[in-house]
């Protein structure tokens, strides 16, 4: 090629050795373990395992086909970057580094370099033979900043700002400070032996991503225009891969995001509870869309718990998954027996245009006996740890997956302990490609084991469970922890079925609204637990438990096993009855009824007052 004369004429134009030459710490060193070939590890070759030869035109096509299946077997733009880097080596060049721009790395537009001093780059993958382990990289990984120490190269001057390709055929005096970005490094490159060096920019549609840039060392010839053009035929080919491998990181975390969006931003008040909640994506491009969680505050200092699983990947599991996690909200909030949750949103799933499927686990916490009443529809069974060393999975019966249209569902009911957990996941917590079934579950019911408390409730078990870090499938972890403090909030009375319960009642909570220090409540609350007992009375075989809780709001409930849910009737002048309910939809927040397995519950709430709205 031309002399350095030629360096800045028309297309020859500027590069550097940089730092990433360099070899492995150890020549038995591993792979790293996200990415097989070794990214993000120093990178050794020696040069007697695959002798660099003259191209002839045959083998250059030959060569430039085959990068086609050798770069970007995946859609990870730092494997797809090693890749390009270690097809070079050595059978075109000696050493090979590629740089993506910082900006590419988060996901934005790649652009031309205008602006003062370096652009932000950061050190994506190197590959380089042995002889040449003595050059001094920039550890792959970390972002290039220009310092006092390191000044701009011709690769920052020409590939960059420019978009063209940099070639010194032959380097001589000061070519190497031109090429390395530090004295140092450029003292390397001469000592190593290094004597020619080429590099192109990465351009994919219009876009600049990057660079790569190749050097030969000793015993090798120097490179030549034809190199040049084989160079930026390949560059050409790997940038598409790159863009591509960005693109699709792109649209993962949007779906990644809108997946986050869709779960809950907080946890609303849970008596007798301590709850976390994970969500973790996959490693893998596809694990992305349809898991989701829920927790919700009923009545009654009682808590909902929903974990569910959408059958599929992207955007269109994450938008069933949003409209089937909207649909159980509503159902939970309406105070629903489980097992009717699910058969409702059975028949929801069955009305999706898509013909999804999914599996859920519904459990609602009654802290006035610390127990669950757990439904399942297809969903993989809870995992249930007393505290005190044993673990066991919940027998919850397993029913058809939501939108099989196989309902009923069947619930069963459990207590847990002081200090016990309950943990509810999706099927990617435990998914590997080995296991069968059973062995997964027995796995993370050792991991669950193997955790303190403490580490159970920050998360731990999703590092410890069976899929690990290198889980294919996206997973969801909800650990339920009954609180072993006081439970002084919540009061549950039994009341006779006679005349009596109204005015034993209203005894109850006059003297516990008393000891709360909310005598100001009181007379609203008498006249609310009156109309409920009189109701209970006349329409259902007479009054059964009272509860009365205090959180954010006073509730006040009674059971009964009236088979009919009350209504706000119209009532004329004339009419004796029939004004009960409108007088608690006045003077109460809000109020409301579900059915029971034995009945019914009325309940209300009222304001209490300096308590922080939510």
């Amino acid at each position: 090629m031309a002399s350095h004369s030629c360096l800045e004429a028309e297309r020859v134009n500027g590069g550097s050795d940089r730092r990433r030459l360099t070899s492995r710490a150890s020549a038995g060193s591993s792979p790293s373990a996200h990415h097989p070939a070794g990214a993000g590890a120093r990178f050794r070759r020696s040069r007697g395992l695959l002798p660099p030869d003259r191209f002839t035109t045959r083998s250059q096509l030959a060569w430039l086909n085959s990068a086609t299946s050798r770069i970007g077997t995946t859609l990870d733009l730092e494997r797809t970057a090693q890749e390009l880097a270690e097809f070079t080596v050595p059978r075109f060049a000696d050493g090979a580094a590629v740089d993506v721009l910082e900006s590419v790395l988060r996901g934005e537009e790649g652009a031309r370099w205008t602006g003062e001093g370096i652009p932000l780059l950061r050190a994506t993958a190197l590959c380089a033979i042995e002889e040449l382990s003595s050059l001094e990289p920039t550890p792959v990984g970390e972002t290039y900043v220009q310092t006092e120490e390191r000044h701009e190269t011709l690769l920052h001057r020409y590939c960059l700002r420019q978009g063209k390709p940099v070639l010194l055929s032959r380097m001589r005096g000061d070519d190497f400070s031109r090429v390395a970005p530090t004295a140092s490094a450029a003292a390397q490159m001469r000592a190593a032996g290094v004597h020619s060096y080429l590099a192109v920019p990465l351009i994919a549609r219009g876009l600049l991503l990057g660079s790569a840039d190749f050097v030969r060392g000793r015993g090798t010839p120097p490179f030549s225009s034809t190199d040049l053009a084989l160079a930026e035929q390949l560059a050409s080919k790997a940038a598409v891969f790159i863009d591509n491998a960005r693109l699709y990181g792109r649209e993962r975390e949007h779906v990644v995001s809108l997946q986050r969006s869709l779960l809950p931003r907080a946890t609303p008040v849970t008596p007798g509870l301590r709850l976390h909640s994970e969500y973790a994506p996959s490693t893998a491009g596809h694990g992305v869309g349809g898991d989701w969680y829920d927790v919700m505050a009923l009545p009654g200092g009682r808590t909902a718990l929903v974990v569910g699983d959408v059958m599929g990947h992207g955007l269109p599991a994450a938008a069933t998954m949003g409209r089937l996690r909207a649909v159980a909200r509503t159902l939970m909030t309406l105070d629903m027996a489980p097992e009717r949750v699910l058969a409702r949103l059975d028949l929801a799933t069955r009305d999706l245009e898509d013909e999804q499927v999914a599996t859920c686990l519904c459990a609602v916490y009654d802290p006035a006996d610390s127990s669950y009443t757990l439904a399942s529809a297809g969903h993989l069974p809870p995992l249930l740890l007393d505290g005190r060393g044993a673990a066991d999975f919940a027998d919850v019966p397993a029913g058809a997956p939501l939108g099989a249209g196989v309902i009923p569902y069947d619930p069963i009911r459990l207590k847990v302990p002081d200090g016990g957990h309950l943990v509810m996941y999706t099927d990617g917590l435990i998914k590997t490609r080995t296991e069968d079934l059973d062995e997964q579950l027995e796995r993370l019911r050792s991991a669950a084991l193997g955790l303190t408390p403490g580490s159970l409730e920050a998360g731990g078990l999703v590092e410890r469970a069976p899929a690990g870090a290198e889980r294919f499938d996206e997973a969801v972890l909800l650990v339920a922890t009954d609180s072993p403090s006081p439970r002084d909030d919540l009061r549950v009375w039994e009341l006779p079925k006679d005349g009596r319960a109204a005015s034993v009642a209203r005894n109850l909570v006059t003297g516990q609204l008393s000891a709360w220090g909310l005598d100001e409540l009181a007379d609203v609350c008498e006249l609310v637990v009156s109309e409920l007992v009189g109701n209970a009375l006349r329409y259902g075989n007479g009054p059964g438990e009272l509860r009365l809780w205090r959180g954010e709001r006073l509730v006040v409930e009674v059971s009964d096993t009236g088979p009919d849910l009350p209504q706000i009737q119209h009532a004329d002048l004339s009419d004796e009855g029939g004004r009960g309910l409108q007088l608690i939809n006045m003077l109460c927040r809000r109020w409301g009824s579900c059915r029971t397995v034995t009945g019914k519950v009325v309940w209300a709430e009222q304001n209490v007052p300096g308590a922080q709205e939510s």
